[in-house]
């Protein structure tokens, strides 16, 4: 029983004559986390935050130091650090989790080489260019480590920097365009952590990274509609509506079918906020915010005793 779950546990445990030690054996084995998992756990963790710290810790020292480091002794301390993590990485015998950890750990950096370099020899790039370097330089790395906290880097890169390109070199792009681009790209990536293991049994993500990817979708296309229904008049604002609708229809069927209380919140409360804005579009007296106030309510409540209901419809 290696790919077993919960609810196939409960399944089995009222349709057999299973004992209660039995059960209890059986998720304990497959199901709970026993000592060994937790210490793993603590060991990943404390590993990280070293790692974040210590990251931290190297741009603080370059920020403080500033005037009375060479320039090369700037660009040669970062460059020998990432040469340093990447030969462990590379021929250390230490586990794949801890290699990807610092891995992680070196993307960092890389994006603090070109900050030091930039600053260094005053550039003149705008910041997309920094961020589009930083996000070229590290696509190797994320694609052949497969590690869900480096894609959630790469993915926050991949957002930046096509946010300030669109703020820095794109003036003619509306703000409904741009969020429209954004929802397509992150949900882009969700497809593919979500349905990319029927084509790579190694494409495996955790839950928290698709959890993170889709509320960043859903908060896009929630923003790209509520500024499109106050500024009339934009194409991009009604593609941005058909898209969401049909990729919500979607969200809340998959939620459904992979019992997701996560995916069955978040697009409600999107909607909710939607209506919201399109009822404040159309009176902003006090009778208008008094009627909003009790539709939140009231579609929060309504929300929230489905998402119950369903709970308990699935346990039992």
């Amino acid at each position: 029983m290696t790919n077993i779950e919960r609810e196939d546990i409960q399944i089995i445990a009222r349709h057999s004559n299973l004992s209660e030690k039995s059960i209890e054996s059986t998720l304990k084995k497959s199901i709970y986390n026993d000592k060994e998992s937790w210490q793993k756990f603590l060991k990943l963790f404390f590993i990280s935050l070293g790692i974040a710290f210590t990251t931290s810790g190297i741009i603080f020292f370059f920020a403080y130091n500033w005037d009375d480091l060479h320039k090369f002794i700037k660009i040669g301390l970062i460059e020998g650090l990432i040469i340093i993590s990447t030969l462990i990485i590379l021929f250390s015998k230490i586990s794949l989790d801890i290699k990807n950890i610092l891995l992680t750990g070196t993307s960092v950096l890389v994006g603090v080489l070109f900050a030091v370099f930039g600053q260094i020899y005053q550039t003149g790039a705008n910041a997309y260019d920094f961020f589009l370097g930083w996000t070229m330089f590290i696509t190797i790395w994320v694609l052949v480590s497969n590690y869900a906290s480096l894609w959630l880097v790469f993915i926050i890169l991949i957002n930046t920097t096509f946010i300030l390109y669109s703020q820095q070199v794109a003036y003619d792009w509306s703000e409904v365009f741009v969020f429209t681009l954004l929802f397509i790209i992150n949900i882009l990536f969700l497809i593919t952590s979500l349905f990319g293991k029927k084509l790579n049994s190694e494409i495996k993500p955790p839950i928290w990274f698709t959890n993170l990817i889709a509320l960043a979708a859903v908060s896009f296309s929630t923003i790209g509609i509520v500024i499109g229904i106050f500024d009339n008049n934009q194409t991009s604002f009604f593609v941005l509506i058909i898209i969401t609708s049909i990729l919500y229809g979607i969200g809340i069927k998959y939620g459904l079918k992979v019992k997701s209380g996560f995916y069955l919140s978040i697009i409600p409360f999107s909607i909710i906020i939607i209506i919201s804005s399109f009822l404040i579009k159309l009176s902003d007296d006090a009778g208008m915010f008094f009627f909003i106030s009790l539709f939140v309510i009231g579609s929060i409540t309504y929300v929230i005793k489905n998402l119950i209901d369903l709970q308990k419809k699935w346990i039992n």
